[in-house]
């Protein structure tokens, strides 16, 4: 199947590999960015054929540009979404643009007559809030926004969700809808404008940590992200549905010991040793991007693809080749110094 599409966020690290996932299908593609000064660098890494791909200007808090970006487009793919790189002053900074800018994307999308959304959610959008420590969690799971030590980021994902599956309910008419809620995105970078999960590895790769602390998650390549949303895009079985992309838990220490066990000397600096879980609370005080993990430190988050797996046929590839890739594109993009 193909035809034209809008991809939200063509220039985030999930839209990318979205964008050139359906570029090899045969799409046309409309993508949005907000300053289209940045097209030509975009162009670029996306490595999509000139006829194949238009740009248009695009914020999530403006109507500005939202009809141009959905003429002609019977599908939508939305993805774009603020993510902090360290802590925010207000967590309104990530949840208005992130709840208005959904519900302005299904606006214009239905005035345009599309056919079918689909939304980039989170598994933060699931398993927060809940106050467990071991937990395993399903897509009819929801986080608890005024639960325990929910941080700005999953109240943003988790309140857009609801909001745009409000809105269908009230507003979308015939417009299929579904969402995509992956773990902790990793995989091979095209640019620095990459998740920021992938700073987990980075700083393992650059010998930034002197120790592993005790915290986990799922692992998902973007590459299987990118897969995932062009079966929601094609399935008639993806109507209303949720779907979790994520590996099952691992704690940072697997990570780091399959990065020594694979790189080699190129792995010479990842630490495997466990650091204390005080040292990791005191360096949260000056560093914003470790204060966002503490709340983690012993917890167990197991976030199941079973419904992915069953309802879609997809099936992710493992999660060490994922974290493997990634390294050597850190490596290889000059972003990890040896």
């Amino acid at each position: 199947m193909s035809g034209r599409v809008l991809v939200t966020g063509g220039s985030g690290y999930i839209g990318g590999f979205v964008i050139r996932a359906l570029a090899a299908q045969g799409w046309q593609i409309n993508t949005t960015i907000r300053n289209l000064s940045r097209e030509g660098e975009v162009r670029g890494w996306l490595g999509v054929p000139d006829g194949q791909i238009s740009f248009f200007a695009a914020d999530l808090l403006s109507d500005a540009g939202w009809a141009e970006a959905n003429a002609g487009c019977s599908h939508v793919v939305h993805v774009a979404s603020p993510l902090p790189s360290g802590a925010v002053r207000h967590e309104d900074d990530l949840i208005v643009p992130a709840r208005d800018g959904a519900l302005r994307a299904l606006r214009f999308a239905k005035a345009a007559g599309v056919d079918r959304f689909v939304m980039t959610s989170s598994v933060a959008a699931i398993a927060y809030g809940h106050g467990k420590k071991n937990a395993r969690y399903t897509e009819a799971d929801w986080t608890d926004v005024g639960g325990p030590q929910v941080h700005a980021y999953a109240k943003s994902k988790t309140l857009a969700e609801r909001a745009a599956r409000d809105w269908i309910a009230a507003e979308g008419g015939d417009m299929v809808y579904c969402s995509v809620n992956p773990a902790a995105v990793l995989g091979p970078v095209l640019s620095a404008d990459f998740s920021g999960s992938i700073e987990l590895v980075t700083r393992l790769m650059s010998g930034a940590l002197p120790g592993v602390p005790d915290i986990g998650f799922g692992v998902v390549d973007v590459r299987d992200v990118a897969d995932l949303h062009l079966r929601c895009l094609t399935s008639d079985k993806a109507a209303g549905e949720r779907f979790i992309a994520s590996s099952p838990f691992m704690k940072m220490r697997d990570v780091a010991l399959i990065l020594r066990d694979r790189l080699g000397a190129e792995g010479r600096r990842v630490p495997t040793r466990r650091l204390p879980d005080f040292v990791l609370r005191l360096a949260s005080l000056f560093d914003p991007q470790l204060r966002m993990v503490t709340g983690e430190l012993g917890k167990t988050r197991n976030t199941l693809s079973d419904h992915a797996r069953d309802v879609l046929g997809w099936v992710p590839r493992d999660p060490a080749e994922t974290i493997v890739d990634t390294a050597r594109s850190l490596i290889e993009h000059g972003i990890v110094k040896l």
